[in-house]
């Protein structure tokens, strides 16, 4: 058995005493007990084998640990390793050989083919892309549809296609420009930004929500009558 790394003094006459001592066999004091994860390790291998080497023990017996757990890693993945480059030597004749993986790549299958002709359906026509340009309110025709803005006609006609054009940009649909001067049911003096053509007041109020999210909080539904 090994001399212990330090020797421990008891604190009121400086008589030295072992690690498993409760009490100084000189004086008598209640000498000072070690706490945490080493120590009491510590105390279990002493009641345990009687003895005791020191705590450097344990910092030895966690390095053993992770060697062995490293070398027992190193080794599966070795063996993964030469599991998965098996090759498989087949002779074809007398003193010749070729080397064969063993994992061949499945033959390649033909589908089978049929006499004639097969009629086959046409495939339906891709949706119409959104609408880029402007449309105008058909000549004559009354209804209903979306007010997303009302410019003055002083400043001209430009400021209204530019807004009606941030509308198709936004994604609104049939977006046009109007003059309320030519229509009855429309204050005159404003060119009015319109989204939507609709032939009653419901259906144009269902499309609001539509107008309401994409940033047209004002809109509002109008008649519109030549």
């Amino acid at each position: 058995m090994g001399a212990p790394e330090h020797e421990e003094r008891c604190p009121r006459c400086g008589t030295p005493y072992s690690p498993s001592q409760e009490y100084c066999l000189e004086c008598g004091a209640k000498l000072p007990t070690r706490s945490g994860v080493v120590a009491l390790l510590g105390s279990a291998w002493r009641k345990r084998l009687g003895w005791y080497p020191g705590d450097w023990i344990w910092p030895s017996l966690l390095a053993l640990l992770v060697a062995a757990a490293a070398g027992a890693a190193s080794a599966l993945w070795l063996a993964d390793s030469s599991g998965a480059n098996d090759q498989t030597v087949v002779a074809t004749s007398p003193g010749a050989s070729s080397l064969q993986q063993t994992q061949t790549a499945p033959e390649p299958t033909t589908a089978p083919t049929t006499s004639g002709t097969t009629a086959t359906a046409p495939a339906p026509p891709p949706p119409p892309p959104p609408a880029k340009t402007l449309v105008p309110w058909p000549a004559a025709r009354g209804g209903w549809t979306i007010v997303l803005d009302s410019l003055p006609s002083v400043n001209g006609k430009a400021p209204a296609l530019a807004e009606a054009r941030q509308a198709l940009h936004l994604g609104m649909k049939k977006v046009g420009v109007l003059d309320s001067s030519r229509f009855s049911s429309l204050h005159p003096g404003y060119f009015v930004v319109f989204a939507g053509i609709y032939d009653s007041q419901a259906a144009a109020q269902s499309a609001i929500i539509d107008a309401h999210q994409k940033g047209y909080g004002g809109a509002y539904p109008r008649r519109i009558t030549p």
